[in-house]
């Protein structure tokens, strides 16, 4: 559905500027991460910048976006204090932030539509949740649930 608002085409370089720098910040995080296992700042700041970005997709009504940034978050919120970040969980999660910003570059610029096939957001989002060992997603309310098929399922 294209994006109804007059100014979306004017918001939306802002935007997008924003969220690379967020995907960016993120990423750096990852790259802490991967040297200092389950560091809480860095895992704070993934958390934080994963949340605004969400929020900010879905001011300019860009739900896949949004959507896969929030399942994301609460996949990593939840691992927290229970998981170790283990060197499989942070490319599971490299992968989730790549291909975000993947989709960011194919939003139409005019309409603010995404053409996208859910299954590779779901197929990164099942990895990383197996990585961090939750076989049962809890989405935030606002979130419609993606279809999941348990990780462990596909690959028989």
């Amino acid at each position: 559905m294209p994006n109804e608002h007059k100014d979306w085409a004017q918001r939306f370089p802002e935007f997008l500027a924003e969220a690379e720098t967020l995907l960016a910040k993120s990423e750096e995080c990852l790259s802490h991460l991967q040297l200092i296992s389950n560091d809480k700042d860095a895992i704070d700041c993934m958390l934080s910048t994963l949340l605004k970005l969400a929020h900010k997709a879905k001011a300019l009504a860009l739900e896949a976006v949004s959507e896969f940034s929030l399942h994301i978050h609460q996949l990593l919120n939840q691992a927290v204090d229970h998981v170790d970040l283990h060197t499989q969980a942070l490319a599971a999660l490299k992968d989730c932030f790549t291909l975000m910003a993947w989709q960011l570059e194919l939003v139409d610029h005019n309409t603010g539509q995404l053409s996208l096939d859910e299954s590779e957001q779901c197929s990164l989002i099942e990895a990383f949740a197996f990585q961090v060992g939750q076989s049962q997603i809890q989405l935030p309310l606002s979130v419609k649930p993606l279809a999941l098929v348990a990780y462990s399922e596909r690959q028989a």
